[in-house]
Formats: structure tokens, sequence, C-alpha cells
């Protein structure tokens, strides 16, 4: 099935209109028409090689949203007509401890929505800026928000569950001091999110400018971390820390913020390693330093069924598929509030 699609042929060439070959669909495959996908920096990332191992053509887009067009014979819990999603997920080995687990984010055999390894025509996976994609059926994900909610959905798929999983697992709730570090693509999500589950929610930015998006979102409080007494004022006070910068920094100054046995969590993943953090800040409070990546597939829904039911979707600006090369531009400058979204019906030009 040839749909199209924008990707690049090259790491130093702009994205530009394409065709690419979708799979017929198979017994556990549904087929969806895609409505939206977001934009996220791993999509810049990976097509102009900044991560390794991108192939060509490229195409990027693992925040995918949309209605499903087909089924095969054996899916059971899809129909046409349903609005779906996919997220950065689109197979893994499904028999490891981790997928056992729910948790094929971590399996070493996962494959991404886009770059990943496949049978398919050409031999590795294509995203989400095509009008239709094909996926086995474990890992479609239902939405359960108004249609007319669809475009800002999209970014739930992996700024959502990129700040979801960790404030889950690390027990962000009411009684909880929680702080996100950076207001932008993933820490606008992570805001909202800490602050429906009831936490209190401090947000740090290095922009003063930022103070009163910060709390429109449901920050409690909002420190600028280039001000040292703002900084000082909240010594050993949080349980839990999430971190979404995507840019080297010192860790140093948020670990102390952390209480006795307290976490700070990175989810940005920037091109350069942090400096070192100090082993003390570490050894004197009992503190942790720890990652997370994405979400597997069973908290992914539970996520998007969560984001139903408090009414939380992402703050977006929509683009046409001519203007993602210049959406990456903007990107790059942090120049959207707060992630941008392709209107995927503008592939037909």
């Amino acid at each position: 099935m040839l749909v199209k699609a924008y990707g690049a042929h090259a790491s130093d060439q702009p994205l530009e209109s394409l065709q690419i070959t979708r799979r017929a669909t198979g017994a556990h495959d549904v087929q969806i028409d895609i409505a939206f996908c977001g934009i996220c920096h791993s999509d810049l990332h990976q097509v102009r090689s900044e991560w390794e191992g991108t192939q060509y053509p490229c195409v990027p887009g693992h925040e995918i949203v949309g209605r499903v067009a087909a089924v095969g014979a054996h899916v059971q819990g899809f129909k046409p007509g349903d609005l779906v999603g996919v997220g950065c997920i689109v197979d893994s080995c499904g028999h490891c401890a981790e997928c056992a687990d729910g948790l094929e984010n971590y399996c070493d055999a996962m494959v991404g929505t886009y770059n990943g390894p496949t049978a398919d025509e050409p031999g590795w996976t294509l995203g989400g800026y095509s009008q239709k994609i094909v996926v086995h059926e474990r890992y479609v994900l239902r939405i359960r928000h108004p249609a007319e909610q669809l475009a800002a959905v999209a970014p739930l798929l992996c700024a959502g569950i990129t700040t979801y999983s960790p404030l889950r697992h690390w027990n962000a709730g009411p009684g909880k001091k929680v702080g996100v570090v950076g207001v932008g693509g993933l820490g606008h999500m992570g805001i909202k999110l800490a602050h429906a589950m009831g936490a209190h929610v401090v947000a740090f930015t290095t922009s003063d400018g930022k103070r009163a998006a910060a709390r429109e979102l449901g920050a409690d409080e909002v420190v600028v971390s280039r001000n040292a007494d703002d900084m000082a004022a909240h010594l050993q006070s949080f349980d839990f820390i999430l971190n979404t910068v995507a840019a080297p920094h010192d860790l140093d100054a948020f670990l102390a913020l952390l209480k006795r046995d307290g976490t700070m969590t990175l989810v940005g993943a920037p091109a350069t390693p942090h400096p070192s953090p100090n082993v003390f800040n570490f050894i004197m409070k009992r503190r942790s330093l720890a990652g997370s990546m994405i979400g597997g597939i069973p908290e992914t829904q539970e996520m998007l069924d969560f984001c139903a039911e408090h009414g939380i979707v992402a703050d977006i600006e929509m683009v046409r598929a001519d203007e993602i090369n210049a959406a990456y531009e903007r990107m790059l400058k942090g120049d959207v509030k707060y992630r941008f979204v392709i209107d995927n019906a503008t592939l037909n030009g």
C-alpha cells in the first residue's frame, strides 16, 4: 500500500514529501488513518543523524493519533472508526521479563516506531509523518478523549508517558513535594500530571518570564534556578524531582534540594554529558539519581485514561507538513509553547 509521507533522504537534507509502502493488514494488525502526529525533539536528533544508526529515507514521528481504517481477522479489541494512538513502540520480543511485566520499553528487542528493524519494506520502520500506519494490535492504544481534542492528545504518546511513568513509579501524589525542572515540551506535561496526581508542584525555570505560564499549568510555586536565594529556600525539602532538561547542566544544584532518600530522575537526553555530580550529595542524605524512558504499553494506556479523566492534553501549535523544517528550527530555539503537532491531512499537498 503506497502512502504519502514526509521524511529525509540524508542527514544534511531537509524533510520533503515522498511516498512509502505500508504492509498489508495482517491477522493481528490494525491499519490506522493518521490524523495528527506530534513533533518530538527525538525526531530531529534521529533524522539529522545526531543519534547513531539513522537509515534513510527516515520518516520520523512517534506521537500518532487517528482512526482505525481496518483490522485483521483476529483483532478483537479494535474496530474501524475507533480513535486510537501509537507511541514510541511498535514491536518487542514478547517473552522476556520486561515484556511479561508490561515494560516493553525496556525490552532489549524493542522496535521503535521509526528507524527500528522490521521485515517490512524498506527494512526499517517508518513513522507517523505519513497518511497511514499498520501496527500489531498489542501496540495500539485506545483514546477516550473527545474527538475535538485529538490533535492535543498526540504529544501524550511520548511527552505524556515520559513524564507520567516516573511520577507514578516514584509515587508522586498527596503529601509529596515534587519539583519539575524545565517548562518546555516535557516539563509542561510533568507539571500538569503531578498537579493532577495531587502533589505540591514546584516548577524550576531559568527564565523569570515563565513564572506565570508555569502557574497556569498547575505549579504551586515557581523557582528561577539562577537565583541562589530562591534555590536555597528549598534545600532538603523535595521528595522527588523530575528533571526534563535536555541540555548539560549542574545536577548538584538540584540534588541538594532533595530530602533524605529523595530521588531525582532524568528524562531529558542531552547531546553531551552532564558535569559529574558530587558524590557527597548522594552519600550524606542517601539520595538517588535515576533515569526513566517512556513507558510500557499498559502504563501508556493508563496514562491516556488518566489524562482523559482529568481533562489533560498538551499545549500545542498546529503546523502543515510543508512547515515541518521551519518547526524544527523553531524547536531548536525553544520557540514553541509547548509542542508542535502536524496536521497530517496536509500531506496531500
